[in-house]
């Protein structure tokens, strides 16, 4: 089947098994009911046991899936009223980042997101997903717009990381990187981040600072890529699989970390399998995070977001002598 995943082989044969049943139940005009119904109740039990025992390296298959949805996707079923906002008043426009204004369950807000292509041409014009400095700068400024007008803002993240090329860091790209986190650390307008696929470096972090912070089930969110990291810690990028078990990088483990609030589950198998039910369950926890910030001032929400990051990782400070003078 087309679409599968590595980890879906067992699911994928048993279904092709009970379609060639059911196949040679119409040709040869046998009864073959009993039969089909036992293994679609094998099925049933397999699906489900694959499914909730995913590993780290089989929700990275997912949140890569070609047919995952994107940004925009979830913009059509969630939102109504899109209209959408081009350019970073500097340089130009770039496609791997969308944003503009729109109504969330009547409400005025402001959506940004990184977006992928889905083919071969639409990935090329938007540079697969990963942003020039055009894009991160174009999403601040939609950013102080929504803070002018008092919107609350609403940011997907789905990048393997910013762009690295010649032409974005001639034009600034770890400056505005670092310019995004800077401003909206301080907006007076509640952000709520989701991470829908996947969450890479840099370019996540460009619309990741927000009070409230959700990850899809099978989304990731790391400073490198497990096959980067593989090749960095063991030289050797076929090791990416480990490095995925040992990176910490799945909702799960996020969560437990304190680095995000939420988990937003997914449709069985994957966002890819119902694009609407997903979207569903998206607004339902959208909901819940914006009214859990409505009643909070401008001030409050700064030092919230505040206390919030401080309080990600661990460090230590001594006071020995090191010799050093």
């Amino acid at each position: 089947m087309v679409g599968e995943l590595e980890f879906e082989k067992p699911i994928v044969e048993l279904k092709s098994k009970i379609e060639d049943l059911r196949k040679l139940t119409q040709e040869a005009d046998v009864d073959l009911s009993s039969e089909i119904e036992k293994l679609e109740g094998r099925l049933a039990k397999l699906q489900t046991e694959v499914y909730n025992n995913m590993q780290p390296w089989d929700r990275v298959q997912v949140a890569r899936h070609p047919a995952r949805p994107t940004t925009l996707d979830y913009i059509s079923h969630i939102f109504t009223d899109f209209f959408e906002c081009h350019g970073d008043r500097y340089f130009g426009d770039d496609a791997a980042i969308v944003g503009g204004i729109a109504k969330f369950q009547g409400i005025p807000v402001t959506v940004i997101g990184h977006q992928r292509g889905k083919d071969t041409k639409d990935n090329i014009k938007r540079n697969f997903g990963m942003p020039h400095p055009e894009g991160n700068r174009k999403a601040l400024r939609l950013m102080k717009q929504a803070e002018k007008f008092n919107r609350p803002i609403v940011c997907f993240i789905d990048t393997k990381g910013a762009y690295p090329g010649k032409a974005a860091e001639e034009r600034g790209q770890s400056e505005a990187i670092a310019r995004n986190i800077y401003e909206m650390s301080g907006l007076k307008v509640p952000i709520v981040c989701i991470v829908i696929g996947e969450g890479g470096s840099g370019g996540a972090l460009a619309l990741g600072v927000g009070d409230h912070i959700l990850m899809l089930e099978n989304s990731t969110y790391s400073v490198i890529s497990p096959e980067g990291a593989a090749a960095l810690l063991w030289k050797d990028a076929s090791l990416a699989k480990r490095a995925a078990e040992t990176m910490k990088i799945t909702a799960p483990d996020l969560k437990e970390l304190g680095v995000i609030d939420g988990i937003i589950r997914e449709v069985s198998g994957g966002a890819h399998k119902d694009v609407t039910e997903q979207a569903g369950f998206i607004e339902e926890e959208l909901r819940k995070a914006f009214e859990g910030l409505q009643d909070l001032s401008s001030d409050e929400l700064v030092e919230r977001r505040y206390q919030k990051f401080k309080k990600i990782g661990e460090y230590s400070f001594s006071h020995q002598y090191t010799g050093v003078k």
